[in-house]
């Protein structure tokens, strides 16, 4: 199925205005999380609307992978699904929770992380065990693609640096460190320009 003719997973802007909107990283995410996991404040649209239509944030996990004091690395590549990124490092893994993520609606974080978990296997094979770690909220309404998402920010962070590509979407896949990760800021996407800006404090 083509990118844009997915169903995925959206909350109300409103509700997100509710909560308490932000600009940047909101370093207390479990305060919005149980309204914003439950099932009753998120439902379905079709990509191709909700790209388009700030009146909804569509839910994206955004998994950074760490090994020791490194953090993984990508180039997204022409293949990558979001046109608007490519040709942009970055240091988040994940994506759209779509219409065959039952497993979001259950009532445990549990439930919701082994989602996440099979959005990110889709994208790079990680050959090691991990700890999971929900560090962050990320709202960036500055850009056009930002308007129209949040992030949550997990930090998986690897017992070893095995990590392989699985889409061809990824390209130039490294272990970076914080001064390599900062003197490739610029050509980072706005998401892990953030982040990068406060690494230390997501990685603690």
């Amino acid at each position: 199925m083509s990118p844009l003719h997915e169903n995925i997973l959206v909350v109300r802007r409103d509700l997100f205005d509710r909560l308490g909107s932000f600009h940047g990283l909101n370093f207390a995410p479990h305060r919005y999380l149980s309204a914003l996991l439950s099932r009753g404040n998120n439902f379905f649209l079709p990509r191709a609307q909700a790209e388009n239509d700030q009146t909804h944030k569509q839910l994206i996990p955004y998994v950074l992978l760490m090994f020791a004091d490194k953090v993984l690395y990508y180039v997204r590549g022409k293949k990558a699904g979001e046109q608007r990124l490519v040709a942009k490092g970055s240091i988040g893994i994940g994506g759209h929770m779509n219409e065959s993520d039952e497993s979001f609606f259950a009532l445990d974080e549990a439930a919701y992380r082994a989602g996440v978990e099979r959005e990110v296997n889709e994208e790079i094979k990680v050959d090691t065990k991990f700890e999971d770690r929900i560090v962050a909220l990320l709202n960036d309404d500055t850009t056009e693609v930002g308007r129209v998402h949040l992030g949550i920010v997990h930090v998986f962070k690897l017992a070893e640096p095995k990590v392989e590509k699985r889409e061809a979407m990824i390209t130039n896949l490294a272990f970076l460190t914080k001064d390599e990760l900062v003197a490739r800021r610029e050509s980072l996407e706005s998401w892990s320009q953030i982040c990068v800006d406060s690494l230390e404090r997501l990685l603690a």
